[in-house]
């Protein structure tokens, strides 16, 4: 289910760590419906909110002020999203400025993982 570009949905977040997510189209909770979201934006154009939906979902009616976009949900596309935002220049730095490199074998590998989970954690 998808808007049109003439149809908007209201939407709300909030979110912070270590609690569960309120999620809101047109004021109806489908917080426990949706297993993630994004939200983009470009220049020049309106918010996109991107639900990806639980397995089993059977669907919600709403209609509003933000396009969104709902999928089933692929932790994969999710994955790739943040990987994508990864600047690799940013990367290579915060990996070499580590405190936990020890010279041992697979050092980088294990620094970059460890880099990546802070940043996911924090996303």
């Amino acid at each position: 289910m998808s808007s049109t570009r003439d149809e908007y949905r209201r939407v709300r977040i909030t979110a912070a760590p270590n609690d569960g997510a309120l999620i809101e189209i047109d004021g109806h909770d489908v917080a426990s419906s949706v297993d993630a979201y994004r939200i983009t934006q470009t220049v020049g154009e309106g918010p996109e909110v991107t639900l990806y939906m639980q397995q089993g979902w059977r669907g919600m009616e709403f209609d509003g002020l933000a396009d969104v976009v709902a999928e089933p949900a692929d932790v994969r596309q999710v994955v790739i999203g943040f990987l994508d935002a990864v600047d690799w220049r940013r990367l290579d730095e915060a990996v070499l400025d580590r405190d936990d490199l020890d010279g041992q074998p697979g050092e980088l590998t294990r620094g970059l993982l460890a880099q990546l989970k802070e940043w996911a954690a924090s996303a």
